[in-house]
């Protein structure tokens, strides 16, 4: 019996951890590479990307040394996992090509991938490729650096299909405060937190728009921040919503208390992992036949289904 499934059975998403943590000074990120060994899936992968903040998380005036405080940070021994990436400046700042300079070739093979704010259209996308690969064209990386575009624009909401389908593209995230702001009041504030950001008929279509142009490249939607960073509980709602109502299979975090919540809202339930565990195994038994269980007709098409559910959880066996 082969507990493998056939390839056409195997999903084609990206394997990213769930929660994508954001922090701007060395405190918060030691702590985050802390977590990121803390939670850490069977398969040994973390279940928490940690993004380094050049953008927002970086006084005005100060960008070089947090620059150099990131290189030294993504170089050090508390990064074990090598799951770090940096959001840096948008790329009509003047800093963005000094932000790719920097990191790019001082750290290098220690960036996992780079998270461009404000994206506006596919142009400027490839600009910016443009300038990663000139900076990394003697570093010889092994692991490629992956292209995480927030979506917070309405000119990116125009292009979010040819977004996503740039091949280095592997998250789009949605900037849900930004995008209403940019709005110009046609949005009311109330849609920057829960509940209005799930009710707002304005909001869920660009939330939809963004996970069908990202699931349909098979790349990973990635849901926006709570805003209420005293409550984690509001985070676990807000990320099992994301989850199951629109397809989102990522969230970011902007609080560590916040971390573990997402984690659970946006992973299988135990009860969805025990069913796809005991749907595979007879269906390996069968080898990958048709099969029977609790009454309801499995085939291939759910055979790829569960086989996702276990690879979203780490879990992998059967």
């Amino acid at each position: 019996m082969t507990t493998t499934p056939p390839l056409d059975c195997t999903p084609t998403l990206a394997a990213l951890a769930p929660c994508e943590h954001i922090a701007g000074n060395e405190k918060f990120i030691i702590k985050g590479f802390a977590l990121q060994e803390r939670l850490t899936a069977q398969n040994g992968r973390s279940l928490v990307d940690l993004t380094l903040d050049l953008e927002d998380g970086a006084p005005v005036g100060n960008e070089e040394s947090l620059r150099n405080l990131f290189v030294r940070l993504l170089n050090s021994p508390e990064n074990t996992k090598r799951q770090a990436g940096v959001r840096i400046h948008p790329i009509d700042s003047p800093h963005c090509v000094r932000d790719l300079e920097v990191l790019l070739t001082q750290a290098g093979p220690n960036v996992r991938y780079i998270t461009i704010p404000k994206v506006r259209g596919p142009r400027e996308v490839q600009w910016c490729l443009g300038l990663i690969r000139h900076f990394t064209r003697a570093l010889r990386i092994k692991s490629p650096i992956g292209l995480h575009l927030l979506i917070e624009t309405s000119e990116a909401l125009q292009h979010v299909v040819q977004l996503a389908s740039i091949p280095e593209v592997t998250t789009l995230d949605f900037g849900l405060m930004d995008f209403i702001s940019q709005l110009g009041g046609a949005v009311p504030s109330d849609c920057m937190k829960s509940p209005g950001q799930f009710s707002n008929a304005v909001i869920r279509a660009t939330k939809a728009q963004i996970a069908l142009a990202a699931l349909g490249a098979h790349k990973i939607p990635s849901h926006n921040v709570t805003v209420d960073v005293r409550n984690p509980q509001q985070a676990l709602k807000d990320a099992r919503r994301a989850r199951t109502e629109f397809g989102f299979m990522r969230m970011w975090s902007i609080h560590p208390d916040q971390i573990e919540p997402i984690i659970t809202g946006m992973s299988p339930t135990g009860d969805e992992v025990l069913e796809a565990q005991e749907i595979l195994a007879r269906a390996a038994a069968a080898q990958w036949g048709p099969i029977e269980h609790g009454g309801r007709l499995h085939d291939r098409a759910s055979f790829r289904y569960y086989w996702g559910i276990l690879a979203r959880s780490g879990r992998t066996h059967l």
